[in-house]
């Protein structure tokens, strides 16, 4: 069986690489992606299952590129797990559900609570 893809854009190393290494072993195949700006063209290339972003990126805007991803039609049926700082910055979050991303988490639940989250923005509606 082919494993599925989920993209994740990320700046910083933590969370980041412990996602990638997480989705890994829950039997993902992994694309890391560094750049806002690029995640609408390489979600259309790649096709991949869900995307998971890190809210806070200094170069660019996560939450415009969630809804470059919900305004295009090839890719505005890919589930989104954004996830932002555990305090603070509640306008973030809220700027990511309005934009379109199917999950909103803390960036400290979501290594931990991964499997869940990904149950729950997979459910079929």
């Amino acid at each position: 069986m082919i494993e599925p893809l989920a993209l994740v854009l990320y700046e910083k190393l933590m969370p980041g690489s412990q996602l990638v290494n997480r989705l890994q072993d829950l039997k993902y195949r992994v694309l890391p992606v560094n750049d806002p700006a690029t995640l609408v063209p390489c979600a259309q290339q790649e096709r991949p299952m869900l995307i998971v972003a890190d809210l806070v990126c200094s170069n660019g805007d996560v939450v415009s590129a969630i809804r470059r991803l919900r305004q295009t039609q090839e890719t505005k049926h890919i589930p989104v797990i954004a996830f932002g700082p555990d305090e603070g910055r509640e306008d973030l979050r809220e700027a990511a559900l309005d934009a379109g991303a199917t999950l909103v988490v803390t960036e400290a639940g979501i290594v931990s609570h991964l499997a869940q989250f990904l149950d729950k923005a997979l459910e079929v509606e």
